[in-house]
C-alpha cells in the first residue's frame, strides 16, 4: 500500500497512542444484511483477511434462512437487531424513523421482542443483544424499556451522550449520504477517525477525555462504490497490525 500524507496522520496518531502505552478499540458495524450477496461476501472476506470482526445489523422481519446458513461457523461475526422491518413510520415532513413516537410504545416493543427472538433462532451462534435503530433514531422513551425485551446495549451514530441505557455507537461513516451517495473523501474520513481516537485516548498533549469509548466504523455493504472498498482495504491494513489498535467483537464490547 502506498501511504500518502492522510494515512500518515492516522499512523502517526496510533504511534502516539502506543508511545503512551495505550490502546484504542475499533469496531465495525455494517447495516442492512438480509441475505447472501456478492457485496456482503466481499466485505466479510476483506475483513477476515485482516482479522477484523464484523457486526451485521440485520432487520429481523426480512432476514432469510439463507443468510443464517451463509454465516454458519464464522465466529468473527456478530448479528444485532436492526429494528424490526426497517420500515419508516414517520410522516413525509419528518426524518425517517421506525422506532419513533408515531406508534404506541407497546406495539414497537412487541416488534422488537419478536425480532430478537427471531434472530436468536436464526443465528444462535451470532446473535448479540444489541439494538441498532434504523436510520439511527429511536424515541428516547423506549430506551429504558429495552432490558424488558432482552436487549443489553443500544447502538446509534455519533458520540455517546448520557443515557439510561448502555451505548456502543458508531462514530465514523464512510458514506456521503447527503451528496454523492458514494464514498466520502478519504481525507475527511481519516480526519474523523483521528479526531475520535483523540477523544477516546487523549490528544497529542496527553489530555484525556475519559470517555472509555471506541472508534465505531459504520458501513453499508450494499451501496459501496470502489472508493469505499479502497478505503476499507487501506484502513484495515493501517490498523489491524498496529500495536495501539484492537478490532473488537460485539460480544467484547457488550461484556466490557
Amino acid at each position: 500500500m502506498t501511504v500518502d500524507a492522510d494515512w500518515h496522520l492516522l499512523v502517526d496518531e496510533l504511534d502516539r497512542v502506543h508511545a503512551r502505552e495505550r490502546q484504542v478499540d475499533f469496531w465495525l458495524r455494517d447495516d442492512d444484511a438480509v441475505e447472501p450477496t456478492t457485496p456482503l461476501d466481499r466485505l466479510l472476506s476483506l475483513a477476515a483477511s485482516h482479522a477484523v470482526p464484523v457486526t451485521l445489523a440485520v432487520p429481523p422481519a426480512p432476514a432469510t434462512e439463507a443468510l443464517a446458513r451463509h454465516l454458519s461457523g464464522r465466529a468473527e461475526i456478530g448479528v444485532a437487531a436492526h429494528g424490526w422491518a426497517h420500515r419508516n413510520h414517520a410522516p413525509r415532513e419528518e426524518k425517517k424513523q421506525e422506532l419513533g413516537a408515531h406508534r404506541p410504545p407497546a406495539v414497537i416493543l412487541d416488534e422488537l421482542r419478536r425480532g430478537a427472538e427471531r434472530l436468536q433462532a436464526l443465528f444462535p451462534e451470532h446473535f448479540v443483544p444489541m439494538l441498532v435503530p434504523p436510520w439511527n433514531r429511536i424515541d428516547a422513551a423506549l430506551s429504558p424499556r429495552l432490558p424488558e425485551i432482552g436487549f443489553s446495549v443500544l447502538s446509534v451514530f455519533g458520540p455517546e451522550k448520557p443515557s439510561p441505557f448502555p451505548l456502543v455507537n458508531t462514530h465514523v461513516d464512510v458514506m456521503d449520504w447527503r451528496g454523492t451517495r458514494g464514498c466520502r473523501d478519504h481525507t475527511l474520513i481519516i480526519a474523523d477517525v483521528v479526531e475520535r481516537i483523540r477523544q477516546v485516548c487523549g490528544d497529542v498533549e496527553g489530555r484525556e477525555d475519559q470517555s472509555g469509548g471506541t472508534v465505531g466504523l459504520l458501513t453499508h455493504h450494499l451501496v459501496h462504490d470502489a472508493a469505499v472498498w479502497d478505503f476499507l482495504e487501506r484502513l484495515f491494513t493501517a490498523t489491524s497490525g498496529h500495536p495501539a489498535c484492537r478490532w473488537r467483537r460485539t460480544r467484547d464490547l457488550i461484556d466490557r
